[in-house]
């Protein structure tokens, strides 16, 4: 499949529904807190350096961001969650238009919620899990990096995903890497390829 060999396009960035491209391939989203590494990790999974804006300044990802990825799918970064220096009226908006989006687009395949590998699950990381399988869209925990604490960290922040997940009666894949060292991006590579040929 040619959906990892750098062939990765910035296409557009859409604000709600109606301005999202036509919906003609499959899309896996990227979704989080502000500032917990999404672009970061686009980047690492289409072995590109820049493809997706990356920033320190949190919230800086106020659209959604498409990347058309080859003739494969699209990969769309969400505005991030959490960020408390946004006026309150625009990140109730946001979240509206991310509602509309995740619920009403027919083309989305995945969702890869990153948490960081280093603290447990926010209220609101907790909040999205139910919300997500409350209303039966697939996604998966990716717990971002992964590099700076070591093994046994990163087996007891999956066992705390796991049974904050398993408390909500909710079974799906957890991974941990980090964009830095390309730990475990093989692994998320191979999820979004089994997701894509569905």
């Amino acid at each position: 499949m040619s959906l990892f060999n750098g062939k990765a396009v910035f296409i557009t960035s859409a604000t709600k529904l109606s301005e999202c491209p036509k919906a003609d391939l499959p899309e896996i989203c990227f979704a989080g807190r502000s500032n917990v590494g999404k672009s970061s990790l686009i980047n690492a999974i289409v072995n590109r350096k820049n493809i997706a804006r990356t920033s320190n300044v949190p919230g800086k990802t106020q659209q959604m961001n498409y990347y058309r990825i080859g003739d494969d799918c699209f990969f769309v970064d969400l505005p991030g969650y959490g960020y408390a220096k946004v006026p309150k009226k625009e990140r109730d908006r946001w979240g509206r238009n991310i509602r509309e989006y995740l619920l009403g687009r027919d083309t989305l395949r995945l969702i890869m919620h990153v948490v960081d590998a280093r603290h447990e699950p926010t209220t609101l990381d907790q909040d999205f899990f139910f919300w997500m399988a409350s209303n039966e869209i697939p996604f998966c925990v990716l717990l971002s990096k992964a590099d700076k604490i070591s093994n046994n960290k990163i087996a007891q922040s999956k066992k705390v995903v796991r049974k904050t997940l398993a408390e909500m009666n909710i079974e799906v894949p957890i991974l941990a890497y980090s964009s830095d060292s390309r730990k475990g991006i093989r692994d998320i590579q191979e999820l979004i390829e089994e997701f894509i040929e569905e």
